[in-house]
Formats: structure tokens, C-alpha cells, sequence
């Protein structure tokens, strides 16, 4: 039963990984060569569309699952401590990350009135946000990648040095 649990936080673990990734090499690429104002309006729409139960299921599913999976493994050493890096890992440099600095960032976009907005606010807006939003998914992006790293060792060790 416990290498089921391994098997699907790694599977989720790496579903984040991947997600935040792509934004850093690719999506956040392509948005930053758009008009202040496209940028802004995709950003809202990605923003808005991101909040689904998919996204949920991986994003919430690896906040509970590592921990769990953890749980566990408690007394299977080396495996033991490779999920609880990645549990902390992922719950600080993602997890916290994304809701103390992404999320606050989202709504603060979510509730600008582009169409109404002057140019200047526009461009001021952006301004406040991307780079900002930008930093802080590259962090979820190396913790998430550190994460899947440790979930996968612990994948190793689990199936050929067992307790």
C-alpha cells in the first residue's frame, strides 16, 4: 500500500513540476512579448481558467499526499528523509509560495478593470506584477523540481534497497 502512495505523489509531484516549468520556459516567454494590455488580459484569463478541479487535484493532491506518504515511510531510512526534504520543499518553496505571493498578486490582477483603465495604469499594473509574478514562479519551479528530485530517490531506494 505505501508504494501506491509513493507512486501517486510522485505522479502528482511531478504534474507541478512540470506545470510550473512550462510557465518559465515557455508561457511566460510568449506573454511577455504581448502589449501591456494583452498581457494583462491573458494573464487574468490564464488566472481565472487555472482554478479548476485538474489543477486542484495536483496542487492540493501533492500538499497532502507528500506529507502522508511521509507519514508512511516513517522508520525507512534513507527514504523516510528524502520525503520529508521533499514534503518541506514543496510545502515552503511551493505551496507557501504560490499562496503568500502568486495568489495575492492573481487577485490584485483579477480586480483591475482593464477596459476602464487608462494606458498609464495599465502599464503601471504590469508593472507591479509580472516581474514580481515572475520571480516567484520561477521559485515554485526549482522547489517543485527539487521536490519530484527527492519523491524519485526515495522511489529508488524504496524499490531496491527495502527495509
Amino acid at each position: 500500500m505505501t508504494t501506491v502512495f509513493l507512486l501517486i505523489t510522485a505522479v502528482l509531484t511531478a504534474l507541478i513540476a512540470g506545470l510550473f516549468y512550462a510557465y518559465s520556459c515557455s508561457v511566460v516567454l510568449g506573454l511577455g512579448k504581448l502589449s501591456d494590455m494583452e498581457y494583462l488580459k491573458s494573464m487574468q484569463s490564464i488566472n481565472r481558467e487555472i482554478l479548476n478541479p485538474v489543477f486542484f487535484m495536483s496542487f492540493m493532491g501533492t500538499a497532502i499526499l507528500l506529507p502522508v506518504t511521509t507519514f508512511l515511510f516513517r522508520g525507512e531510512q534513507p527514504a523516510f528523509l528524502f520525503l520529508l526534504l521533499a514534503s518541506a520543499a514543496y510545502l515552503i518553496g511551493v505551496f507557501g509560495v504560490t499562496v503568500a505571493g502568486n495568489v495575492p498578486l492573481n487577485d490584485m490582477l483579477d480586480k483591475f478593470d482593464i477596459n476602464s483603465s487608462t494606458a498609464d495604469a495599465i502599464s503601471q499594473m504590469r508593472g507591479n506584477f509580472e516581474n514580481r509574478w515572475n520571480l516567484l514562479n520561477n521559485i515554485r519551479t526549482v522547489f517543485s523540481v527539487i521536490s519530484i528530485v527527492l519523491v524519485i530517490c526515495a522511489c529508488i531506494w524504496n524499490k531496491y534497497f527495502p527495509e
